[in-house]
Order: structure tokens, then sequence, then C-alpha cells
């Protein structure tokens, strides 16, 4: 993993010492960091799909109330994510003006504020995790064990958000590659320990033969409990490796304390609160979809939850391209480069769009054997394939959204892109889902979806010519 972060490192210090960056640089640098990152976010969505497959066949009613509180789980998700940016954002920055000392004074920092953070959104978490399957409109057959998964995650966060903030951190400092690598090997252990904590003991066949495998036959439970304990032995190794790696951002060596400065803060809270509210308030459409699929039946909350799921393999890769282009914007801009930070911008956006779209086109044919993996009840397989089908024809759209965003983030530019992310979800989609869910059924609230992401595409690709998402990286290093 030192060998290849120290390759990250010395293509990103074209950035630093502005040195001539060649279109060839560009495309290089893109892609070498690019790489891992899809890597990693594609591992991620890689763990919600085989829960989802696993508790799937259990049957309609266990994966049901995985559905109904995964939207849920994604706004806890979003809060803490944003919280990580805030500080990941300002040591991309640091770096990119050279400015070791300081960003490892951030990094250091970062780690107090996040957990207190990370401790108040868990209690939230543990608090409405009793109630919210009613709140979400769910029967009584999947509320039980939608409470029991929402409250082991719950209790996961403050875990959850220093894999972010980490992650977050090694990424800004254009390290990619330990996350990428961290983030498979979470996905392997994750499959391990469900296929031990989701069934009982049973019997399966190898080559011909009977064996007896031991299991703890959890079910949901166990789902949520391979996740946490996945995601704990993951981060546990990532924060080691941040305090004793040769980087930039290392942990340890630093005289830099621990207590987090208000300047630090107020800069984290000005980065990361827009994102934070984007996510929280975007989180709440996707959970105000679920109380308008809800209505449509058992069936149709499994096909929304699996089609969800299977999407993310799609769009996964436009997060890490994101990702990707988070670092290059901000250390360029740090670095006083604004034209290098456009030229970034734009090759990362069109690499996306190229990227997703094939993924698009490949979700489309192989949308059956997709949700096939992860069900056999023949209701949810054919809505799910109508779902999937659907939404292929965003993709392009939906990716320029995507990394567009991820580039305004590089800047600190997160208060319009998340007024423009509000707007389009609450205004288009929302509205659009709830006039044709009544009439034309799960397939309207995707064909919503799709209209809608096709605009948000449009939007950002103004936002990304017009400029003015550099602009605000100006003000925030004057503040």
């Amino acid at each position: 993993m030192e060998k290849l972060a120290a390759k990250e490192s010395r293509l990103t210090s074209l950035i630093k010492r502005g040195d001539k960056v060649s279109l060839k640089d560009i495309l290089g640098m893109s892609v070498r960091l690019s790489v891992p990152a899809i890597m990693a976010q594609v591992a991620a969505v890689a763990m919600e799909y085989i829960d989802a497959a696993m508790v799937g066949h259990l049957g309609a009613d266990a994966a049901a109330s995985i559905g109904l509180v995964s939207t849920s789980t994604w706004l806890f998700m979003g809060v803490c994510s944003a919280a990580a940016m805030g500080f990941s954002v300002q040591v991309a920055h640091l770096l990119g003006a050279r400015n070791v000392d300081q960003a490892r004074s951030v990094t250091r920092q970062s780690y107090v504020a996040t957990l207190i953070y990370g401790i108040f959104i868990a209690l939230i978490g543990v608090l409405i995790s009793g109630p919210l399957p009613n709140w979400l409109g769910g029967t009584e057959d999947i509320n039980t064990n939608a409470s029991a998964y929402f409250l082991i995650f719950s209790l996961s966060i403050p875990i959850l958000q220093f894999n972010f903030l980490t992650n977050g951190l090694l990424r800004c400092s254009g390290n990619m590659s330990v996350p990428g690598i961290m983030g498979v090997a979470m996905c392997v252990l994750d499959v391990i320990l469900n296929f031990f904590l989701i069934f009982p003991t049973r019997q399966i066949d190898i080559l011909g033969s009977q064996i007896m495998v031991p299991g703890f036959g959890f079910g949901v439970r166990g789902a949520a409990l391979g996740t946490a304990i996945a995601e704990a032995s993951v981060t546990i190794i990532l924060i080691l490796y941040l305090w004793f790696a040769r980087s930039d951002i290392r942990l340890a060596g630093s005289k830099s304390d621990f207590i987090p400065s208000f300047r630090i803060i107020k800069k984290a809270a000005i980065i990361g609160f827009p994102m934070g509210i984007e996510r929280f308030i975007n989180s709440a459409a996707q959970i105000t979809l679920t109380i308008i699929v809800a209505p449509l039946g058992a069936f149709a909350i499994a096909a929304n939850a699996f089609a969800i799921t299977v999407e993310g393999l799609c769009y996964m890769p436009g997060f890490g391209i994101a990702d990707a282009a988070t670092t290059l914007s901000g250390q360029s801009l740090g670095a006083s480069r604004p034209k290098l930070a456009k030229r970034f911008a734009w090759t990362t956006v069109f690499m996306g769009m190229i990227v997703m779209s094939v993924m698009g086109i490949v979700m489309y044919i192989a949308a059956p054997f997709l949700i096939g993996i992860m069900t056999d009840v023949p209701q949810i397989l054919d809505l799910g394939v109508m779902a999937l089908r659907i939404e292929a024809w965003a993709e392009p759209m939906y990716a320029a959204s995507i990394v567009a965003y991820g580039v305004c983030v590089g800047a600190g530019d997160t208060l319009w892109p998340c007024i423009m992310n509000l707007g389009s979800m609450w205004g288009v989609r929302i509205t659009l889902a709830a006039v044709l869910a009544p009439i034309m059924g799960l397939k309207g609230v995707w064909l919503a979806m799709c209209i809608e992401l096709c605009f948000r595409g449009l939007i950002f690709l103004i936002r990304l010519k017009s400029g003015k998402w550099m602009e605000r990286f100006k003000k925030l290093s004057n503040s």
C-alpha cells in the first residue's frame, strides 16, 4: 500500500510544485486517482447489494424490512459524510498550498470534533429506531425487523463517522489506493460475516457433497451486525495506517494539538453544513418517496429497495470519479492554479459521463440477472427490472451532476450546489412521483426519478461552465 500511495503522491506533486501539466498528465492523474476511488465506492454499494441479496432469500417481508429503513440509513450516512468532508477539503487546500504542518493540525483536530458529532448522531438514531418504521408506513409484518436493523446501524455510527473521515482525509491528500483496497477488504469481510450471521446452521451442497455449515440465524439483525463488524475492523486498520504511514497528514509525530480550534471548526462548518443540510433534506426526500411507495405493497417496497441497490452499482463509479475530482480541483485551487482546476473539472465530468453511460447500458441488459440474484419472487423481479430499465436512460446526466458536484466540493462551493440539488429533488422528483404513483404505480415513481436526474445534470453543467464555483474558494480562503 505504501508503494501505491507514493505513486499517487508523485502525481499530485505536479500540482503543488507548479509544474506544467499536459493533457496527458491530466488524463493520467484523473484515471489513476479515479480507479481506486471507484473501487472503494463500488465495494461500499456491493455491501448493500450483498446484504439485500442474502436477506432477500429469507422472503419478501425480510427484504422489505431493510428496504423500509434503507433511505433513513442513507440520511444518517449523508450527514456523517458531510462532517468528514468539512475537514477533508481543508486538507486538500492546505496540501495544495504546501502547508503540511497546518494540514496535519486539521487532521488531528478532525478526529475529536467528528467523534463528538458521531456520538450525537448515534444517540438520535437510537432514540428513533423504535417508532421509525411506523412513521414510514410499515406494517406489523416488517416493523420489528426494521427497527432492530436500524438500531444496530445507529449504534455503529461513531465507527462509521471515523471510517468516512479517514477515507476522506486520505483521498483529499491524493491517496486513493489505500481507501480503495480497504473498501474491497470490508466488502469481502462483510460477505463472510453475513454468511454465518444471517442464516442458521444448515447443510449446503458442494460438488455433490453435503456439508454442515454453522450459523447464528440472526436474519435481518445478522446483516446489520455483519456490516458493523466489517466497518469497525477496517476503520481500525485505516486509522493505524494514518497514524504510522509516511504521509503528509500522518497523525503521529506532529506537535499540533488534538483540541479543535474555532477557526478550523468554522471552516469545516462553512464547507460541511450546506452538504449536511442537502444530504439531510435529500434523504428526507428519499424517505418521502418510500412513504409514496409504501401503499403500493410489500412487493413494490422490496422491488424499489432492490432496484435502488442495483442502481448504486451503476452510479458508484461516478462517485468514485467525483472523489478524484474533489482532490484534483481542491489541490489545484490551493496551489493557486484555477485554470488547471477547470481543466481537471471538465476532464473528470466527461470521464464520469462516459463510464456511467456504459454502466447504464449494462444495467439495462443485465437487469433480470441483477434483480434475480436478490429475489426469486416473480412480482418483485418484474417490478425491479422495469425500474432499472427506466433509470438506465438517466445515467449520463446523473454522472454530470455527481462529478460536477465533486468539483464544487473541492473548491468549497457547497451552498449553491446544495440549493440546486434540493430544488431538483423536491421541485421535480417528489412532485412528479406524488402525481404519477397513484396512476402508474412504481413505474411512475421511477419515471419521475429519471426525468429529475436529467434535469439535475443539466443545471450542474451550467454551474460548471459559469466558473462561479471557483469564486467560492477565494472567499473561503479569506475567512
